[in-house]
């Protein structure tokens, strides 16, 4: 802009000088243009507008200046400025920026993460020297450190820590590894999102055999659990026999089995006229059944 003020300039200095010579109106009204023109460019070449949510670093024939908020600011037409949003950027890391992790056990898991972040405008002026623009800041800074730190976390535990059981601590330590990283340099990680993580297709098969390995263990232990108690029972139940056998043996005298006969002949006779004979009272005896229907 301000190469163009300068040409517009001499463009109405020739014009003034030609028009003179020649006496032409047209050529002086050329002039007085250009000139108004140069003068406007000159003024916008001055002037320079930091956005809303943006701060600016002005550097001039090499040497960086006083960061630039937002507003209208009067600069050297030879100073230029590199503006930073303070609004936070996302960086996403998936599909195929997703991080490649490895665990404890040596297993590969794949991470999506998205991380959050900003320029702090107090530190402007330190990114400008460490990356340069907005875009190499998170080139050059964010992604390369928040990679590593992902890795090392997830070194740390095993894949099925990893991909299950302790995804919301193994997610809070890379935020605050991720925040403690590079808050010192100016950018602001306002948050840390550990959105999916999946093993590798190797590490899924060894996780569905040992799966079914546990489960076949299981259903082993469970049918010896259930042999075991059966046989239990089956021992309790022939001990309670065996005793009831014992009292039954012991309780049983020749003329206690005598008076039950007698008993059941009772019985009998009730419904048919029959009578019984006892014939002894030794363990040999024998009643001698009597029916009266028969001959």
């Amino acid at each position: 802009m301000f190469v163009l003020s300068i040409l517009l300039l001499i463009a109405a200095v020739v014009l003034f000088l030609v028009g003179r010579a020649r006496s032409a109106g047209s050529w002086k009204l050329g002039a007085v243009l250009s000139a108004v023109a140069g003068v406007l460019a000159g003024v916008f070449a001055c002037v320079y507008v930091v956005s809303a949510y943006e701060v600016g670093v002005p550097v001039t024939f090499g040497k960086v200046g006083t960061p630039l908020t937002s507003g209208i600011h009067v600069k050297s037409p030879f100073t230029e400025v590199t503006s930073y949003s303070t609004r936070p950027v996302d960086l996403n890391l998936y599909d195929k920026d997703v991080v490649e992790v490895r665990s404890s056990q040596g297993g590969v898991l794949y991470a999506d993460v998205t991380i959050k972040w900003a320029v702090i405008p107090g530190k402007a002026v330190e990114l400008y020297r460490l990356a340069g623009s907005e875009d190499a800041i998170q080139a050059r800074l964010v992604l390369p450190d928040s990679r590593e730190i992902i890795r090392n976390v997830f070194a740390k535990h095993t894949s099925e820590e990893g991909y299950a059981s302790a995804r919301e601590q193994i997610g809070s330590e890379i935020e605050r590894l991720i925040k403690e990283r590079l808050a010192p340099r100016g950018i602001d990680v306002t948050a840390v999102n550990l959105r999916n993580v999946r093993p590798s297709d190797k590490l899924q098969d060894q996780i569905d055999k040992k799966i079914q390995q546990e489960q076949a263990t299981e259903r082993a232990v469970e049918a010896s659990r259930t042999a075991k108690a059966e046989s239990e029972r089956k021992r309790i139940e022939a001990e309670g026999i065996a005793r009831a056998n014992k009292i039954i043996e012991k309780s049983l005298s020749d003329k206690v089995l005598y008076n039950q006969c007698l008993d059941a002949y009772r019985e009998a006779a009730k419904a048919n006229p029959v009578y019984a004979v006892p014939c002894g009272t030794d363990s040999g005896g024998t009643p001698v059944i009597v029916n009266n229907s028969k001959n």
